[in-house]
């Protein structure tokens, strides 16, 4: 079985993430490749885009949430993504079980002894008129009927795991700034959610498994339930088994591809590109040392923004007032430094709107 290095793997990450070569793909086609992007920091999911898509305007993507073609809601890890409305519809049944135990595993003991069927059925009661609510306004409705739990785990249950719901624009759209208001994901987009497959077949398993191989593959089994936090998909990943190809990384761990998504050669050029906190480049992986060195593992887990050089992250970013500042993780070449500061400065007029170049390099570590 050939054996992928972390290079080779590296190279077919950025590949299907779109971060090789920017793709002259429209908007809401590169939101369903990537199975949609976490967005629980609002503005992160237009950086994402710019540094994947050529010519990026960031008011098409707004134009799709207002046009109910993307939706923000919780989905996979039970953190918000934004997905198209056709995956949200398609796949959030897929996901109920996992939202539940994730909220449980949070507020276990304060919930203890709740029905949470009847819970959800009485929430839905009362997002059936269709008004917007914060998690905060519908746990209070609720509160008098279940005082025990307290506002923020009803709220959490509610709006994270027992109903299907999408917030609202204007949260979500670029330089705008709006708290989180949600309806039920079916009056918001005009027909319910796909049930489960009635036969006990997992047709949105194994799509799941195809999806996340075209975008973040090849990759192990444990590198997609830490994707979609999913445990229950070994059965979709033995049904199409068949159809994919096999490899090893350098651990000895089986990697699955679809036998025909691109691996490119591992001495391919990779750009500098500046991803947004949170990027599912990074966290898509259990094994992400692929893209990242165990030493900065705790960066993609705690919304640092990265730049990626030669394909693998070397720095993280931020911007003041305009000026997007870069604080290499190694030391940087005279080259390095270089192109980082041509694509920073890129970056830092996107965000400005033209109103500003300015980047800022610090010095490397020694």
């Amino acid at each position: 079985m050939t054996v992928l290095d972390s290079r080779a793997l590296g190279r077919a990450t950025l590949a299907r993430q779109l971060l090789l070569e920017r793709a002259g793909v429209p908007v809401l086609d590169a939101v369903a490749h990537l199975g949609g992007l976490q967005a629980q920091e609002p503005q992160e999911p237009f950086t994402g885009l710019w540094s994947r898509l050529r010519a990026f305007d960031p008011a098409e993507l707004s134009d799709h949430l207002v046009g109910r073609r993307v939706v923000r809601t919780h989905l996979m890890r039970r953190t918000v993504h934004l997905v198209t409305a056709q995956d949200a519809l398609a796949w959030r049944a897929r996901h109920d079980s996992m939202l539940r135990q994730r909220v449980l595993g949070t507020y276990r003991r304060e919930l203890a002894g709740t029905d949470l069927e009847e819970l959800a059925a009485a929430g839905r009661a009362v997002m059936a008129d269709g008004e917007p609510r914060s998690m905060t306004e519908l746990a209070r409705a609720l509160a008098g009927r279940w005082p025990a739990p307290g506002t923020r785990a009803l709220g959490e249950m509610l709006i994270a795991a027992l109903l299907p719901v999408a917030q609202l624009p204007p949260r979500g759209l670029w330089r705008t700034r709006a708290g989180v208001r949600n309806v039920l994901l079916s009056s918001w987009l005009g027909r319910e959610i796909d049930p489960p497959c009635p036969d006990g077949s997992d047709p949105v398993g194994r799509a799941l498994v195809r999806r996340y191989l075209a975008a973040y593959g090849p990759a192990a089994t444990a590198d997609l339930r830490a994707w979609c936090g999913l445990a229950g998909l070994p059965a979709a990943v033995a049904a199409l088994r068949e159809e994919l190809a096999s490899f090893r990384d350098e651990r000895g761990r089986e990697l699955l591809d679809l036998p025909d998504a691109p691996r490119p050669d591992p001495d391919t050029p990779a750009p500098v590109r500046f991803l947004p906190a949170f990027d599912n480049a990074l966290l898509g992986y259990h094994d992400r040392t692929r893209i990242i060195d165990d030493a900065h593992r705790g960066l993609s887990v705690a919304g640092a923004r990265v730049v990626l050089v030669d394909g693998r992250v070397a720095a993280t970013w931020s911007v003041t007032d305009g000026t997007v500042s870069v604080t290499p993780l190694r030391r940087f070449s005279r080259g390095d430094r270089a192109a980082v500061a041509e694509e920073g400065s890129e970056l830092a007029s996107f965000l400005s709107d033209h109103d500003s170049d300015r980047v800022r390099i610090g010095a490397s570590p020694r």
